[in-house]
């Protein structure tokens, strides 16, 4: 049997899980930030990726109705040339774009998301857990030519 190839540093997907509580944003801020280095991405790709992050986050501890002990989980993984980001929280109730006064403070993350990601969208929780998953890609660009 060949002996497996092991993951290049940092390649794995970043798995984690935060109490669904506003106060936890910069955690998810942060734990983002720090995978995406070690991903050794663009700076701006990073900046895009953890400010989509923040607004998935927000929008899933603020606008769903869920509970005070929820939890919400969120995955960052490279795939297919692209970082893919996934928050899932156990409200079943699906975001909706929302149009906002301009002198308003919130209701604008979905539409920040729309600008940033290449794609976005809603998937069903995983097997036998309650809720939704949301999630965006945004593509990496592509190495130059000549380097691995």
């Amino acid at each position: 049997m060949a002996p497996t190839r092991p993951h290049p540093p940092g390649d794995s997907p970043l798995r984690f899980t935060v109490p669904a509580h506003a106060s936890r944003a910069a955690q998810v801020r942060r734990r983002v930030t720090e995978h995406l280095a070690r991903l050794a991405l663009p700076e701006d790709l990073s900046d895009s990726v953890v400010l989509a992050t923040d607004e998935l986050f927000a929008n899933a501890v603020t606008h769903t109705g869920i509970r005070v002990h929820d939890t919400v989980t969120l995955t960052v993984e490279l795939i297919r040339g692209a970082v893919r980001v996934m928050v899932a929280d156990p409200s079943p109730v699906p975001p909706l774009p929302r149009t906002v006064d301009d002198g308003a403070e919130s209701g604008r993350g979905l539409a920040i998301v729309s600008v940033l990601a290449d794609a976005w969208g809603i998937a069903p929780a995983e097997p036998g857990k309650p809720g939704k998953r949301v999630w965006f890609t945004l593509a990496r660009p592509a190495a130059p030519e000549g380097t691995p």
